[in-house]
């Protein structure tokens, strides 16, 4: 036990050392215990490429204090970390690096670009490690994994081929996402959609061997009308009935193009006629293979004009767009251009439209994978919090589409698929060197990877050993919760959810606890385009980690974005101050005691000859409280609460109140075991309440407890408060102590009503209009002295006659008489209020003039008029206030 603790609390000075002492003593690392309940998380694994940011910062916050928690309660737990190698995000990366060394990965080939990427990966991947490290984070470092170590690939070799000999794998020609840019196929979650100012361009298409007669369509992409195969109409809409079955002139081209029927078209959008491209809609695509319309690309990956598009060949979409629209016009096809919102899809990684493309790709068969996936959240055998996410999740997993699970990049986990020169495909766990159908040995591996989150879906077994039987999957698997955001329940929660069943044949968490994003001040999403992201290392820096813990989890509930504003992170820090100084107050007054035998001893002596005070009995039921409802809620993964109910706690109660009403005792040396009691109660509560808030505020708390007389080498593996409701809860005694409290505050703000100086005691009467209290009042006159400045309490009883000329407050049970003669200068104090009186008359006049000016009441903005207004009535509030005691004053 270290008795020194300094005068100011430095989080600089304390948290590296504390996550060092708890690394080097291997408390994250637990081995597999058969003999503890289980609790495990694997972290959501962060890119490569990431830097710490405030979901990063709020995600692990929010696991690291269940963890704790668990770990402090003896469960045997697993906190996987890892990293995720991030396919496009990292590739592109990297490429952007080459670019400023002058070269590409073209320049380099495939084999040395991937040996840049892990220099890359070595030089800066675990660069976001180290920053959750300087968070808190107790992951298990020593089980750390990243997605493309030998023991993940082999996981992802085996499941890819496992998919693929059932048949649920396949490969076919299909429209995708197409990101120009990345210049790889996207799966749609990775595609953002956004509403954005666009045109609808209303273009008609001749009939065949008519006279004049044209079919009008409305689209948004006129480029791709190169590619039309067809003009869709409702079977039902009697404007096209007779249309359906013949030909149109497609214009600037020339070729002939059916009429078809399909109930997908709405008859009330635009024309109630629409284009169908099948190689440039996914919608047309469907449509298409109804009605085995071709395919015609018109545009190529780069998303400019491809090679058959005649004079367009070679033009960016959009400048074809409005080089195309001219033609039209000049043509006499273009009818009209309306304004038009519409969503747009973009690229996830860098914000390039995207373009649906029919290419050559692998897919996942995914609607036997989901049913089972949606069952086990139907059955509630996984279970979202909050529960409202369950219908988010079943939604979209009713509707979900094949997976596109190939992408045409050089960073990943490449597919295990060969191609042999006489045709034949090889899908194998182990590299390909011949094929089983001719021998021959001229054979090439598939050039694309796999979709980044194929690896991440395996995540929750791969991490621990799968395929192998592992003790760790044995023990740990299914997790028992899973925490992330609700941005991410399609891209990963869904895809562990059916890897797990799939493979393990079990669900891979019991618990999907959701979180929102963390926005400004203003609510808005932080991003770099508004400048308004806020560094989460620069808050630790200035005011340390503990602080920005608490800021994040404070007010936070489960599924809802939160704001984030500097006032909180002060506060925070406030409370961080406030703990440290109380706890100085407390180590200060435990100098002659040095082990914990000791104040267990103080303890029991006080319980067997009941020297406990009321203050003792309170602060003792309060804390019973604080350690059921913090318990409660940890478990229900309501962590703001819980966070919240300790603020309170610590703040109000046990500082606030405890503390002072304890000093009497402890400054009286002469009466040694009112003395040892108050220590033990304050040592008591403190260590405890210590405990219950470790896992919010890990490093203070370990500080501080170093510091108290303690057993055990660290906080983090001391045990969690035992429930001591049975014993220590007393309803009478928090009642009969908040009605002391709520005494003591009313004589306070009386006495400040009228400007007593603090130093000034005064005389207090008291009318107990309870009898329960009467005994109560009497046996802890002392607090009303301490507590509220009183120089003397007289009690009087219920039928007693009540004194002249006091102010007066009453609170249940009591009735309270502040006398103020001889308290205040009445002289004096009218003076003052008579000058704040004038100054209040001048500003009303101030005001008023203004308001009665025309020119400006016509200038000045709404809002600035009704500022002006409140303040008037504000004003006018105070001097009627001020009156009132003039009136009063002038009585005495």
């Amino acid at each position: 036990m270290e008795k020194n603790i300094p005068t100011v609390y430095d989080p600089q000075a304390v948290e590296e050392k504390w996550y060092k002492y708890w690394e080097d003593n291997g408390f994250f690392h637990e081995d597999v215990n058969k003999d503890k309940k289980p609790f495990s998380i694997v972290i959501p694994p962060p890119n490569v490429t990431g830097q710490l940011h405030m979901g990063h910062a709020l995600d692990n916050a929010l696991q690291d204090i269940l963890i704790r928690f668990r770990r402090m309660q003896g469960y045997n737990t697993l906190w996987m970390p890892g990293t995720d190698h991030a396919g496009i995000a990292t590739q592109i990366k990297v490429e952007e690096m080459l670019v400023k060394e002058g070269s590409s990965r073209h320049d380099l080939g495939r084999e040395k670009f991937i040996e840049k990427v892990w220099e890359w990966k070595e030089q800066y991947g675990d660069r976001i490690i180290k920053q959750l490290k300087s968070l808190g984070a107790s992951c298990d470092w020593q089980r750390e994994r990243f997605t493309m170590d030998e023991g993940c690939s082999e996981a992802v070799r085996e499941v890819f081929v496992s998919l693929y000999e059932k048949g649920l794998i396949y490969q076919g020609n299909r429209i995708t996402n197409w990101c120009p840019r990345c210049n790889t196929a996207l799966s749609d979650i990775e595609v953002e959609h956004e509403e954005k100012p666009g045109n609808l361009y209303h273009v008609r298409y001749l009939v065949k061997g008519s006279q004049g007669e044209y079919v009008t369509v409305a689209t948004t992409r006129p480029e791709t009308m190169l590619g039309d195969t067809a003009v869709a109409v409702n079977p039902e809409d009697a404007r096209y009935r007779d249309l359906i079955g013949k030909q149109l002139v497609l214009p600037l081209v020339g070729r002939l193009i059916p009429v078809i029927a399909d109930e997908y078209v709405d008859p009330a959008f635009g024309t109630g006629a629409v284009k169908i491209t099948p190689a440039h809609d996914p919608n047309d695509f469907e449509m298409g293979l109804r009605h085995n319309l071709p395919q015609i690309v018109v545009i190529a990956n780069d998303g400019t004009m491809a090679a058959d598009t005649g004079k367009y060949t070679g033009l960016d979409r959009y400048e074809c767009r409005k080089i195309l629209v001219a033609d039209l016009e000049e043509l006499g096809s273009l009818v009209k251009v309306d304004d038009h919102m519409h969503a747009v899809g973009h690229c996830q990684r860098c914000s390039t439209v995207v373009e649906p493309l029919v290419s050559k790709q692998w897919f996942v068969k995914i609607q036997s994978l989901a049913e089972p996936a949606i069952e086990a959240v139907t059955t509630s055998a996984i279970q979202f919090v909050p529960e409202r996410f369950t219908k988010t999740y079943i939604n979209w997993m009713e509707n979900i589409r094949d997976w596109c699970i190939s992408r045409q990049l050089w960073w990943g986990h490449r597919i295990p698929a060969w191609y042999c020169e006489c045709g034949e495909t090889i899908v194998a766990r182990e590299a390909v060197t011949a094929c089983p159908k001719c021998g021959s040995h001229n054979i090439e591996q598939d050039e694309d990877v796999l979709d980044t989150w194929f690896s991440s879906g395996l995540w929750p077994f791969s991490t621990m050993g799968w395929p192998e039987d592992t003790e760790e999957l044995e023990q740990f698997y299914p997790t028992s919760v899973l925490v992330t955001g609700y941005d991410i329940i399609f891209f990963w929660v869904a895809r562990m959810i059916m890897m797990g069943l799939e493979f393990k044949k079990e669900i891979p968490f019991k618990h999907v606890f959701i979180h929102g994003l963390v926005r400004d001040s203003q609510g808005r999403k932080m991003s770099k385009s508004l400048g308004n992201g806020i560094d989460p290392l620069e808050v630790i820096d200035k005011n340390g980690a503990d602080t920005l813990r608490f800021t994040l989890v404070t007010g936070n509930t489960p599924g809802n974005d939160m704001r984030f504003y500097w006032e909180r992170v002060e506060s925070s820090r406030n409370f961080a101050n406030k703990l440290w100084n109380a706890s100085r107050f407390v180590l200060m007054n435990l100098e002659d005691v040095t082990t914990v035998e000791q104040l267990a001893s103080y303890g029991a002596t006080a319980k067997e000859m009941d020297y406990f005070t009321l203050a003792d009995k309170w602060i003792l039921s309060r804390y019973a409280k604080t350690v059921s409802e913090v318990t409660r809620n940890l478990e229900r993964f309501e962590l703001g609460e819980a966070a919240r109910l300790l603020y309170e706690f610590i703040w109000n109660e046990y500082c606030d109140w405890y503390i002072e009403m304890a000093k009497a005792r402890l400054y009286n040396k002469e009466a040694v075991e009112a003395r040892n009691t108050a220590q033990y109660v304050l040592w008591y509560v403190l260590e405890n309440t210590l405990k219950l808030l470790h896992p919010f505020m890990p490093f203070i708390t370990e500080s501080i407890w170093q510091h108290l007389p303690h057993d055990g080498q660290s906080i983090m593996v001391a045990d969690w408060p035992a429930d001591s409701s049975a014993t220590l809860i007393n309803e009478d005694t928090e009642q009969q102590m908040v009605t002391m409290m709520e005494t003591i505050k009313s004589i306070r703000n009386m006495r400040a009503e009228v400007n007593v100086p603090p130093g000034k005691k005064s005389e207090v009467i008291l009318q107990i209009t309870a009898s329960e209290f009467q005994q109560v009042f009497a046996s802890n006159l002392q607090y009303i002295k301490t507590l509220a400045s009183a120089e003397s309490v007289q009690l009087l009883g219920a039928d007693d006659a009540k004194p002249d000329n006091a102010m007066t407050a009453v609170v249940s049970g009591v009735e309270i008489y502040l006398p103020l003669k001889g308290l205040i200068d009445i002289e004096k104090e009218s003076l003052r209020l008579n000058k704040e009186l004038t100054i209040l008359g001048k500003e009303i006049a101030r005001i008023e003039g203004k308001l009665s000016n025309e020119g400006f009441v016509a200038k000045a903005p709404a809002e600035v008029i009704a500022k002006e207004k409140a303040k008037a009535e504000e004003y006018q509030e105070k001097q009627t206030a001020i009156r009132e005691r003039l009136a009063y004053l002038a009585t005495l």
